[in-house]
């Protein structure tokens, strides 16, 4: 057995406040070899996704946080390079938790097959993957969409926020984005068929919304949490959902989260904010894949990757999240 190097990203120490590079450990293993019942996957890209920070942290999550000396999770898409398992063969590309390596050792489980030539390897940690089914999910199940409604999401650029705008113009509604900068509203608009885009940095929240939503919104998709949360809430219509999946304007505060003020007005609209966690759905989500893989043959849905490069470079890459850096899906390329 050859013995090539496993390049690992540990996390050393929890964060206080924004990850830095002395959070994680970056060391070279010779690469694991599969016992029976496993597989070890070469990894070829790594989603980065806001919620690793959260897993970063000690405390109660829907999740166990990541242990201080272990490889810090993540998923990813990769080839398998050696096989001791039935359903699985040398050659094949899957996708799962791979973690921040370069080779993963697995027992297979939550571990899918796909298909390269129907796809890109980086869109299956996009539209085909955990981001996909988060957007498909939140819009259809916590946000209960129904045809006609007002759906107004922020980080919209990003993985997610694009993808629910473009599923409430398929499924006949209409999709309000807020994002940060001309060029990102810019490409919501032109590209993803958004009906307005409110540009936080160029524009009082409180007026882009009164400007984007003069009857209010039936369903608010929050990524981000903070200001925009609490503005958010004073345009909701009568019975309007809520759908919290992700904070991250809050994600590095060393203070308590910001909650929201105008809480009152759920009360006011007979309104509802629920918390949403994609694996609430995996048994679904094969079903969801295709609707949507279905949808990117039409040209309904489209979807952008930004790749970087460089996996010791790891939590540089992991800061354009909270910084606005990335433009789509934020992916890292190992191989």
């Amino acid at each position: 057995m050859s013995q090539e190097t496993n390049t690992q990203v540990l996390l050393a120490r929890r964060p206080k406040g924004e990850p830095q590079s002395s959070d994680f450990e970056v060391r070279d293993q010779p690469r694991p070899e599969a016992c029976d019942g496993e597989i070890v996957v070469q990894t070829h890209y790594l989603s980065l996704d806001p919620a690793m920070r959260g897993w970063m942290n000690e405390g109660k999550s829907y999740i166990d946080p990541v242990g201080l000396g272990e490889v810090m999770r993540a998923l990813g898409v990769g080839q398998v390079v050696e096989s001791n398992h039935p359903d699985f063969k040398v050659g094949d590309y899957v996708s799962g938790t791979l973690g921040v390596q370069t080779y993963a050792r697995s027992d297979g489980k939550g571990f899918n097959k796909v298909d390269p030539d129907l796809a890109p390897l980086p869109t299956y940690l996009n539209v085909l993957g955990m981001t996909g089914m988060t957007a498909y999910f939140g819009l259809t199940e916590v946000g209960d969409f129904k045809e006609g409604d007002i759906v107004l999401v922020s980080g919209a650029a990003g993985a997610v926020g694009g993808t629910v705008g473009q599923l409430a113009k398929i499924k006949g509604g209409k999709a309000i984005g807020i994002a940060g900068g001309k060029e990102k509203c810019d490409y919501l608009v032109n590209e993803l068929g958004f009906d307005d885009a409110i540009d936080y940095k160029s524009e009082d929240i409180y007026q882009g919304l009164k400007r984007a939503c003069p009857k209010g919104v039936d369903i608010y998709f929050d990524n981000v949490g903070g200001d925009i949360l609490n503005a958010a809430l004073t345009k909701l219509r009568k019975h309007a959902r809520v759908v919290i999946c992700g904070a991250i304007s809050q994600y590095n505060n060393t203070e308590a989260p910001k909650g929201p003020s105008n809480y009152m007005s759920l009360l006011v609209n007979r309104a509802r904010m629920e918390g949403m966690v994609v694996f609430d759905y995996a048994d679904r989500y094969r079903d969801a894949a295709r609707e949507m893989a279905g949808w990117m043959k039409e040209g309904k849905l489209k979807h952008r990757e930004h790749i970087v490069e460089g996996i010791e470079k790891f939590p540089d890459h992991l800061m354009m999240l909270f910084r606005g850096e990335n433009f789509g899906k934020l992916v890292l390329k190992v191989i």
